[in-house]
């Protein structure tokens, strides 16, 4: 069979109104788009303990190898990499402030993508989308947005932890703070343009301010190859020695709340936005899967990336775009010797602007509804503000329900979403116990 046959077997290009050509640029711009999580999310992966040339290898894998099932098993152009926000709740979260060791939170990744799966698979995945009001759901993306700008500005020393106050501005007179802002400039007028690859040539023109600046240490660099040894120690790491601690469920409780959550809003967006309503189950399976994947390649969940919209405004409406995306991921394990030098003042900015593109969201509530705005107002502050995301969740969750009742509308909140909420009330109230 010819190739161009197979592929419109395989993807059904006719039917979608689309060629091969077209798939093959929209999977390559959704590469291209998406291509700085496998630095960024290595360098948080670093941060729970994970050794950064196989946290950088577990990322390029995975988003290869979750591309691939995307385009295969739901045949949309749906790119799957992990997730901003869900690498976060990973390193900071469940690692540094639950006390989880990273080989254990990747062993809560697996069962909380194994829940996900169960619930993706089942009638559950319809009726928690259903349980959940919007604004909730609104409110849980901007904070996820809060709190990578936070991180951001920290991770750039634009904001430290002050003497007189929780936090303060950081010193201009530094080199590598003033790199940052350099580069964070060039971020928002690339983006600003629209320039194809905007992150990925942020992270470049970055990482040569800094050498310019005498910032930059070049002294890790090699040409000698992948060292696949390093990666060996995590590939399939994933551990369940605190199955029986409190906190172990705690943390696969969190993460479950954020996919199921962030998902089930991602997957929808991204097939109403081609009127393909119908792929709405199988694109969500496919979500699922990966995320159970995950824990056993080494990293953080996936998720239904925003950047998705890049290739399907480029044109891409089959599975075919997320296999050329996966494919091209596959070809940049070539590239991660080198990948090791880029500066903190580099990847800052990428942190500082997806945070900026995400608290966009707030034009999608109502505040003037009391009711609905005041839970979601207090999700968003709490997520940054207590440096965890399932905290923040909780309170947003909890307080929901009680307004409603107070207000003598307690009819008109679902029965999952007072299980949710309970769930949300027993997590704070283990916290304060242990």
């Amino acid at each position: 069979m010819k190739p161009n046959r197979l592929l419109e077997k395989t993807f059904k290009l006719t039917e979608n109104q689309t060629k091969t050509k077209r798939e093959v640029l929209a999977g390559t711009v959704s590469y291209f788009t998406i291509v700085y999580i496998m630095i960024v999310n290595a360098m948080i992966l670093a941060e729970a303990g994970i050794p950064l040339e196989a946290a950088v290898t577990a990322t390029v894998l995975l988003s290869a190898a979750s591309c691939l099932l995307m385009g295969f098993w739901a045949n949309m152009p749906i790119i799957l990499v992990p997730g901003m926000g869900v690498n976060a709740l990973f390193a900071y979260t469940m690692v540094q402030t639950m006390g989880l060791t990273w080989q254990s939170a990747l062993g809560a990744v697996f069962l909380s993508g194994a829940i996900f799966v169960v619930i993706a698979f089942t009638p559950f995945a319809r009726i928690i989308n259903e349980a959940i009001p919007d604004s909730l759901k609104e409110a849980i993306s901007i904070g996820l947005g809060l709190f990578l700008l936070l991180l951001g500005l920290e991770k750039g020393g634009l904001v430290v932890s002050g003497s007189s106050s929780i936090l303060a501005m950081g010193h201009l007179n530094d080199p590598e703070v003033l790199v940052m802002v350099l580069t964070l400039l060039l971020a928002i007028g690339l983006f600003l343009k629209n320039v194809p690859g905007n992150f990925l040539l942020t992270i470049v023109g970055g990482t040569l301010l800094a050498f310019c600046f005498g910032t930059l240490d070049v002294s890790g660099i090699t040409f000698s190859g992948v060292d696949m040894g390093s990666y060996a120690g995590v590939f399939a790491a994933f551990s369940f020695a605190d199955i029986n601690q409190l906190n172990f469920w705690m943390a696969v409780f969190a993460m479950t709340m954020v996919l199921v959550f962030e998902n089930i809003g991602l997957v929808h967006g991204h097939v109403s936005s081609i009127n393909r309503p119908d792929k709405y189950r199988k694109s969500l399976q496919a979500t699922s899967i990966s995320t159970m994947i995950s824990g056993l390649f080494g990293s953080s969940p996936t998720v239904a990336t925003v950047e998705t919209a890049a290739g399907i405004a480029s044109g891409g409406r089959t599975g075919l775009t997320a296999v050329v995306t996966g494919l091209l991921f596959g070809l940049s394990i070539f590239l991660l010797p080198i990948i090791q030098i880029i500066p903190d003042s580099a990847i800052a900015p990428i942190l500082i602007m997806i945070g900026l593109l995400m608290l966009g969201n707030l034009r999608n509530l109502n505040l003037t509804d009391l009711s609905e705005s005041i839970p979601a107002l207090m999700t968003i502050a709490m997520i940054p503000l207590t440096y965890s995301i399932a905290d923040g969740m909780a309170f947003g969750f909890i307080l929901y329900p009680f307004i409603q009742i107070v207000l003598g509308k307690g009819k008109q909140v679902s029965v999952p979403m007072y299980v949710i909420g309970l769930l949300f009330l027993a997590y704070l109230s283990f916290s304060f116990i242990s």
